[in-house]
């Protein structure tokens, strides 16, 4: 579950040394390192969830990674228009979510076979729109019985680079303060019996889903079968001849 709020066009993950382009944007980096992290889960289910003003499903669980790469990779933060005296319009889009998108995972896992079912939820910022609170929405995946593993990406510094938009529109470099509420993250994660992870660099996002990856695994006794038909006797025959 994916937050692609506006913040996420940050650019305060770019490693020292590297020039800022929309392959060291937060979104970018979380995009790469989830795509790595499917890549070592071959036998899981695994769906995506994104969400900004509102929650959307870009895949259902499955089996099909390659399919849901492919919608990894379509996934973007929402253009915000603005009118002629440059305000936003239906800003709300580029704002953020947490409760419907945690609320929208847990619909996807309500009815899965699996016994075990998490969520990993990363996000960049404070809930400040949507239908459903994140203490609730936390509330029904201990309900259900639903681990949530929370990762709080980016950092709190003051003069944070992100991309915008000049006076004229072009694409430009800004800076602004950027708000982070670790504590409701820390919440969703501590009640329902998952862990927050605090995440100011690339390095530590990729450790952060390592342990993820070393925590969740659950052992299945599975009976495979292989079926086959011969036809080889047309070939003997015509070989004997």
């Amino acid at each position: 579950t994916v937050d692609v709020s506006g913040s996420m066009d940050a650019l305060d993950l770019t490693p020292k040394g590297e020039r800022f382009s929309r392959e060291t944007t937060r979104l970018a980096v979380v995009k790469k390192l989830f795509a790595e992290f499917v890549g070592k889960r071959p036998d899981d289910l695994i769906g995506l969830v994104t969400f900004g003003g509102y929650a959307a499903t870009r895949s259902p669980l499955t089996a099909d990674h390659e399919a849901l790469l492919n919608c990894l990779k379509g996934v973007e933060i929402p253009t915000v228009a603005l009118d002629a005296q440059g305000n936003a319009i239906a800003g709300d889009e580029a704002m953020t979510a947490i409760g419907d998108g945690l609320a929208t995972a847990l619909a996807r896992l309500k009815d899965a076979k699996p016994t075990s079912k998490i969520v990993i939820l990363l996000s960049d910022g404070v809930s400040n729109t949507g239908a459903v609170e994140p203490d609730e929405a936390a509330a029904t995946a201990a309900k259900m019985g639903i681990k949530v593993y929370a990762i709080g990406v980016g950092t709190r510094a003051r003069r944070t680079p992100i991309f915008g938009r000049d006076f004229f529109g072009r694409a430009a470099i800004q800076y602004a303060d950027m708000t982070f509420d670790e504590k409701q993250l820390r919440s969703i994660a501590k009640k329902t019996g998952g862990t927050y992870f605090p995440v100011n660099d690339r390095d530590s996002l990729e450790k952060a889903l390592e342990e993820i990856d070393q925590l969740e695994t659950t052992e299945i006794e599975a009976d495979i079968y292989d079926r086959w038909s011969e036809h080889f006797a047309i070939f003997l025959l015509v070989g004997a001849l």
